[in-house]
């Protein structure tokens, strides 16, 4: 592992003030590849819904909608470029994805800071990991930001926080048929990476997580799936059997088959049934969408090991 270094990466990071960080840099590694390696999406075209003939029913995107606007973004297609930097209802949005803790997260990319102000940041790829999970960076101010949880950690933004927006992680076809005027994220240049191809295949069924060396959780696999809302946290498995559980504060979680893993097969569309999640809750008299993750269970437990994983 290649550790961080502040003093060897200042060359590569001159705008980042290294004196200011919430984290032991012991902890931030390099992953392999290098600043903007893994490049960013900052120009993404979209197609209409029914243009789509590539995308298999039950592939794997992030649907968001704000106000009227809906759109999809394919994992075939964050798979290998992580953050998505757009616009959707007039709201500026980064959309991330971290393979490795099949963490999708959606974030505001308006923060309000005490002494900067109003800001609109937009989002890169350090190619430095923490607890297995991406670094972002801000191009504003080139701070480093968790993605897990949208909160900056190194340099002068330390300590802000993103705003998550509700999405649901779902099949092509789950979206399709409740956005079925939606607009579809497709590669700006086909050729530029195979995508439809999963580069980690057979990663959720490890044993063990990659680039990662903290602990792991005691009551489920550590590569097992975990669904988490509001400061809990449910095992996938747990909510597949049950289908439907419904909190005590209103939350309602439902799960229902017809969507691929992205980390199994080689080709993301024959991945295993990993099924749907909603989690939503009554609004004025009828449900809307409730922000929700599903993590592999390793990386909950590095970030929220105080939030316990519920399996019964």
């Amino acid at each position: 592992m290649a550790f961080a270094d502040p003093g060897f990466w200042k060359h590569e990071w001159p705008e980042t003030d290294f004196s200011k960080t919430s984290v032991d840099y012991g902890e931030i590694f390099s992953g392999g590849p290098p600043k903007d390696g893994i490049p960013a999406i900052d120009n993404p075209v979209f197609v209409q819904i029914s243009e789509i003939k590539d995308i298999k029913a039950t592939e794997p995107v992030i649907g968001v909608v704000v106000g009227k606007e809906a759109k999809a973004y394919p994992l075939r297609v964050l798979m290998w470029h992580e953050i998505v930097n757009d616009t959707i209802g007039g709201v500026p949005v980064s959309v991330t994805f971290c393979p490795l803790c099949n963490a999708s997260i959606v974030f505001d990319r308006r923060l309000s800071h005490p002494e900067k102000g109003n800001m609109v940041l937009d989002f890169g790829t350090t190619g430095k990991l923490r607890n297995s999970d991406l670094v972002m960076y801000d191009r504003q101010t080139e701070s480093w930001w968790q993605q897990f949880l949208g909160e900056a950690i190194v340099g002068e933004l330390i300590g802000a926080t993103l705003k998550v927006i509700p999405v649901r992680i779902e099949s092509f076809a789950k979206f399709k048929e409740r956005q079925p005027d939606g607009k579809v994220l497709i590669p700006s240049q086909a050729g530029l990476r195979p995508y439809g191809k999963n580069p980690y295949e057979g990663y959720d069924s490890l044993a063990t997580p990659f680039l990662y060396r903290g602990e792991m959780p005691s009551n489920v696999a550590p590569l097992s799936r975990i669904v988490a809302s509001e400061g809990k946290a449910w095992a996938l498995d747990y909510v597949r059997d049950k289908k439907r559980i419904e909190t005590k504060d209103g939350l309602i979680i439902e799960w229902e088959k017809g969507q691929n893993s992205a980390l199994d097969a080689s080709e993301i569309g024959e991945g295993v049934d990993i099924g749907n999640i909603t989690v939503r809750r009554m609004k004025d008299g009828k449900l809307a969408d409730i922000a929700y993750t599903v993590d592999f269970a390793f990386a909950h437990h590095a970030f929220h090991p105080d939030i316990p994983i519920i399996t019964q």
